[in-house]
């Protein structure tokens, strides 16, 4: 009886070197590209080494920056988070609105702002693990309504406050650099610690990597997705009444936009849209890289408005090389 031959089709298998090298590039392609621009812009620009404009730039960094670390957690817990736009005003404008018609003064005013933020984020936390919404959705919901709520409490008005102890969070100084710049060097430190150095941390890497093993090994999954989603709402709020002590006005759309800038920020510095994977320090690169984008463009007097067309360039590259790192890891 004659044999057939049966031809099995060949099935190429990514060697480890070459995953180890897509996961370098994504884990580490900010720190080659900010290092890239640093150079240009040092090179090409005279201003752009001076000490006034690396501390401007610094203090520019800070709003989005606090915001991006706080989305990280989010984000590596397998979150998604739209509604850090609406959060920071939202809790700006309360802020606003308490020190204006309470006379509590300046920073319990502040504070508070801050907490409402908090309470945004627990609300989406409570969304996505109690009400089981998915996690895209509860938080395009959420902004929605917050921005309502907004609407409604400033009548679509500016809330302004004229008073020079309101600014002194957002243009203060220490040693001549502003404080916003350490409230995100807080961000940072305690951000980094906690996941890099707690079991919270830990927690969060594993739920993010596999829910379900996570809950097989006794990990309280629910609990860690809803702190993270409160942490990223506090983030959002203090975020939030940085930007109006700076400026001293507070609108109810005036932070839309900046979600997009930090997850922006957030996937270029290597955390992965999937979960499971990134890093506090490199977020801040990421942040920082973005920032310095604007400010390269302003030095070289170059139209702002292109901006915009190349940070959704950078989004793309950098999801795209999310997405190649995962198949090349399988």
């Amino acid at each position: 009886m004659a044999t057939r031959e049966v031809t099995v089709p060949r099935t190429e298998v990514a060697s480890p070197r070459r995953r180890v090298n897509v996961a370098v590039v994504r884990d580490y392609g900010v720190v080659i590209a900010f290092a890239a621009l640093f150079v240009t812009l040092s090179i090409t620009s005279g201003a752009f080494l001076t000490w006034s404009n690396l501390k401007n730039l610094a203090f520019q960094s800070a709003p989005l920056g606090i915001i991006a670390i706080g989305g990280t957690f989010v984000f590596i817990a397998g979150g998604f988070d739209l509604s850090v736009g609406a959060s920071s005003g939202f809790a700006a404008i309360i802020a606003g609105k308490l020190f204006l018609s309470t006379g509590i003064g300046v920073w319990p005013s502040m504070a508070i702002g801050a907490l409402v933020g908090l309470g945004c984020g627990v609300g989406n936390g409570l969304l996505v693990t109690v009400g089981r919404v998915n996690a895209f959705i509860a938080t395009l919901a959420t902004s929605i309504i917050i921005y309502g709520f907004a609407q409604v409490i400033t009548g679509g008005n500016l809330v302004s406050v004229d008073a020079n102890s309101w600014s002194t969070l957002g243009l203060g100084n220490f040693l001549g650099i502003g404080y916003p710049v350490y409230v995100w060097l807080v961000f940072a430190l305690v951000g980094g610690f906690l996941l890099s150095r707690t079991m919270f941390g830990r927690y969060t890497y594993a739920v993010g990597g596999n829910r379900e093993a996570a809950r097989l090994a006794g990990v309280r999954v629910d609990i860690v997705r809803a702190t993270t989603f409160a942490f990223s709402g506090l983030a959002a709020g203090v975020a939030g009444v940085i930007l109006f002590s700076e400026v001293g006005t507070a609108q109810w759309n005036a932070n839309s936009g900046i979600e997009f800038d930090s997850i922006t920020a957030i996937v270029l510095g290597g955390t992965s849209l999937l979960g499971g994977e990134g890093a506090i320090w490199r977020t801040v690169l990421g942040a920082f890289f973005l920032q310095m984008i604007g400010n390269g463009f302003d030095l070289l007097g170059t139209t702002p408005q292109w901006q915009y067309v190349i940070k959704g360039l950078i989004l793309a590259a950098a999801v795209s090389l999310d997405a190649w790192a995962r198949r090349s890891r399988a």
